[in-house]
């Protein structure tokens, strides 16, 4: 395997490269990243944002700038990485279509996305005629800045990809974007369907901006503030990180994700509420009682409990080895049940980081909760 900052296009062993040359839409934080990544790996890219301001400083870093998106089509990539902001996401596809149907567009190209909900892109692109060509990707990097001038190659360092497929993805277009995450950009991947991936996107991502969100707001709004704000330590830190994020970037994501959003948040609230229920029950209990030894009810011991095995998880993780030093598995899968088979490897903790044939890969023993 090769490592995730050495250069070149060979880190598929017993295979020829399949993707050399890598057009990226949108020169921000994630699709900057993604370029200077690249780049620095030895690859060709070739981008276009919506504005030319980046242009400087991405050409005088390697990056190949387009002066519109056609004339990324017409460089020929072999992979074109959609970075666009969702919202764009229709635009860019009804263009790229009509590229397509002019020829510009050769069907070899298979297209990919950062997104980070899968469902809804992949209806777009359907609608947009262009599934054949489609395989979803979503990689597990980012921070609370954004734009270009926060772009930094470093943010993909032993970064997970969610890669998305359906019933009609093609096994040589998720070769392609296979090859481009781990060969390309040196990182892990596991395979998922579009459904999997929104509810657990939405559970370890989605749902937290808007409880950071809620957690700053009730600072903000707090008569307490400016004491509270000067004894913050660790945990608000930790807690409310992602509130930093630019606003309109969080309520995008989580609108774009809206039914599994709501659904963890009244989950939330209800266990919110029950623990704000037994705490007002303890006083009550508390102040009819002259037992000082009176006992904690089961349901907030219980409540406090149920999290053990995320713990125990946490505590098992070897986080002071290397990303070679974890258990190798090999992973082989079928012409006809290659989908379910790499999903199951991913429900078993499994990270691909390296394809050895044209139907066997190198996966890491990772996490298993």
């Amino acid at each position: 395997m090769v490592s995730v900052g050495a250069k070149g296009t060979a880190a598929t062993a017993g295979t020829a490269a399949r993707v050399r040359r890598v057009g990226v839409v949108g020169l921000g934080l994630i699709g900057g990243s993604l370029a200077l990544r690249l780049v620095a790996r030895g690859f060709d890219v070739v981008a276009w944002n919506h504005t030319p301001r980046p242009y400087g400083s991405a050409e005088r870093a390697g990056v190949r700038c387009a002066a519109s998106l056609a004339d990324l089509v017409a460089a020929a990539p072999d992979v074109i990485v959609l970075c666009n902001p969702l919202r764009a996401m229709p635009e860019i596809l009804r263009a790229l279509a009509a590229l397509a149907e002019d020829g510009a567009l050769d069907e070899s190209v298979t297209l990919t996305d950062v997104g980070s909900v899968k469902g809804m892109v992949r209806d777009q692109v359907k609608a947009a005629g262009l599934a054949d060509r489609y395989v979803g990707a979503h990689p597990m990097a980012g921070n609370e800045k954004s734009g270009w001038d926060a772009a930094d190659p470093a943010l993909y360092d032993d970064a997970l990809w969610a890669v998305t497929v359906d019933e009609g993805t093609s096994y040589r277009r998720f070769l392609d974007v296979a090859e481009l995450i781990t060969a390309g950009v040196g990182d892990r991947m596991i395979v998922l369907d579009d459904g999997t991936h929104d509810r657990a996107a939405a559970l370890i991502s989605h749902m937290p901006h808007v409880v950071a969100t809620a957690l700053a707001n009730e600072l903000t709004e707090s008569d307490d503030r400016n004491v509270a704000v000067a004894l913050s330590a660790g945990c608000w830190r930790d807690m409310t990180r992602v509130a930093l994020t630019d606003p309109d970037r969080t309520r995008a994501m989580v609108e774009e994700d809206a039914a599994n959003v709501e659904a963890l948040l009244r989950s939330m609230a209800d266990r919110l509420v029950a623990v704000a229920d037994l705490l007002r029950g303890e006083r009550e209990q508390a102040a009819e009682s002259r037992d000082a030894d009176a006992h904690t009810p089961q349901a907030m011991l219980d409540f406090f409990a149920d999290a053990d095995p995320f713990r125990a998880y946490k505590a098992a993780q070897p986080g002071h080895l290397a990303a070679g030093d974890h258990p190798r598995v090999t992973v082989m899968v079928s012409a006809d049940g290659w989908r379910g088979e790499l999903l199951a490897s991913a429900r078993r903790g499994e990270h691909i980081v390296r394809i050895d044939a044209e139907r066997t890969f190198t996966a890491l023993v990772r996490s298993a909760l």
